[in-house]
């Protein structure tokens, strides 16, 4: 059977995994930047025979055709950079770049799709299809890596009829993986806001517009967006996390800026949204005598897993892991710009379980202390093969 083929390779390949996954780890770049990632990626494609194109720069787009003829074609996509965090593990893969850490498991993506490159490579004599492996960059940082390599054609020629993501997640029991059908993963805008007043003395307040105060009022104002103006049965956050006056004790400064984040589930309200805070937070501050410009950069859409696709996949993954071991998942307000590859074509994403309490492995992601079970990827690499094959109908 197929399915024990994989396993058999998969169980091969794990100490190979690993020491990719902990190379990978211990040389983290930033977004846009990886470039010896890319090289290494392309130097693991060239010894096992894989052919392969260069996309956005450092991405790195495989072929895989099947030796039985059939027009199908699912692609298959692991995310390559890191985070600016400097890394608080004492691991002997942590960084080695100060400052620059895989907090968020980008790391386990890239080598688990090279572990199942070499799977699927190995297997091309017993399927029928052609699978696209997308090794991509810029995941961390807008405009996103998927929403470049899209533009650049990497879902054509072959055009695939699916495409399938995994990613990390510390909160799930290492060996066990999650799937969610329909809407799973906010939209996400960065906000930027800046506050114009007429600086002056503490002490005359009077005599001054004061920034610091309009921009408070501000930042408690947008709050009914979310709780007074959204349909209370659509998910929305906004939250803002810099506040910058750089005034003093006795002293006013001219501006303030803000940072913030909004995200939700619906394209619609995420536009009405956008003007409503908009005017709000410009008609507050001329209210008050001063100004705003108020900067929306608009970020990733929100992540759909296709149905069929979805239920396919799951009822693959119980097959291959056992039903015990496939759970469900909750809406997920983080983003991901795997949603731009999901807007397009027909999208699964899951979850790869990497806690384990003895190991200390269930930090958040984009924290410090991150770090993974690596015994998930004795499954990470084989159960993406085998929801591959098996989607194409093998």
């Amino acid at each position: 059977m197929i399915k024990d083929k994989i396993k058999d390779l998969a169980d091969q390949i794990f100490t190979d995994v690993v020491g990719y996954r902990r190379h990978i780890h211990a040389n983290p770049e930033l977004s846009y930047k990886e470039f010896e990632t890319s090289a290494f990626i392309k130097e693991k494609l060239t010894a096992w025979g894989i052919e392969f194109t260069s996309c956005a720069n450092t991405g790195v787009v495989g072929l895989i055709k099947g030796n039985k003829p059939s027009d199908k074609v699912i692609a298959l996509r692991g995310d390559m950079d890191a985070l600016p965090i400097l890394e608080d593990n004492n691991k002997p893969y942590r960084s080695k770049n100060n400052g620059v850490m895989h907090a968020c498991g980008h790391d386990v993506h890239t080598s688990s799709l090279l572990g199942t490159a070499y799977i699927l490579n190995e297997l091309k004599d017993e399927f029928a299809g052609t699978i696209k492996l997308i090794f991509q960059p810029a995941e961390e940082l807008l405009p996103g890596g998927a929403s470049i390599m899209i533009k650049e054609g990497v879902l054509e020629n072959p055009k695939p009829q699916a495409i399938i993501g995994q990613h990390v997640m510390p909160m799930i029991e290492s060996g066990k993986v999650g799937f969610r059908s329909g809407i799973y993963m906010a939209s996400t805008d960065e906000l930027y806001v800046t506050v114009t007043g007429k600086g002056g003395h503490g002490a005359q307040p009077h005599q001054n517009v004061d920034p610091v105060v309009i921009a408070s009022h501000i930042i408690i104002a947008l709050q009914q967006i979310v709780s007074r103006i959204a349909d209370p049965r659509l998910p929305s956050v906004l939250s803002f996390g810099k506040v910058t006056a750089n005034g003093a004790t006795n002293i006013i400064p001219n501006e303030v800026k803000i940072e913030g984040t909004f995200r939700t589930l619906n394209e619609e309200w995420r536009n009405e949204a956008h003007k409503r805070m908009k005017k709000m937070a410009e008609g507050m501050a001329e209210s008050m005598g001063g100004s705003c410009d108020f900067d929306i950069h608009r970020g990733y859409p929100f992540l759909i897993n296709e149905e069929k696709l979805t239920a396919n996949a799951r009822a693959f993954a119980e097959d291959f892991l056992g039903k015990e071991n496939v759970i469900d998942l909750d809406i997920w307000m983080a983003a991901e710009d795997f949603s731009f590859y999901s807007q397009v074509t027909d999208a699964c994403f899951y979850r790869l379980g990497t806690g384990n309490v003895e190991k200390d492995t269930f930090h958040s992601v984009h924290t410090p202390k991150f770090d993974v079970d690596e015994n998930a990827l004795k499954i990470s690499t084989g159960l993406m093969a085998y929801i591959a094959l098996k989607q194409m109908g093998n």
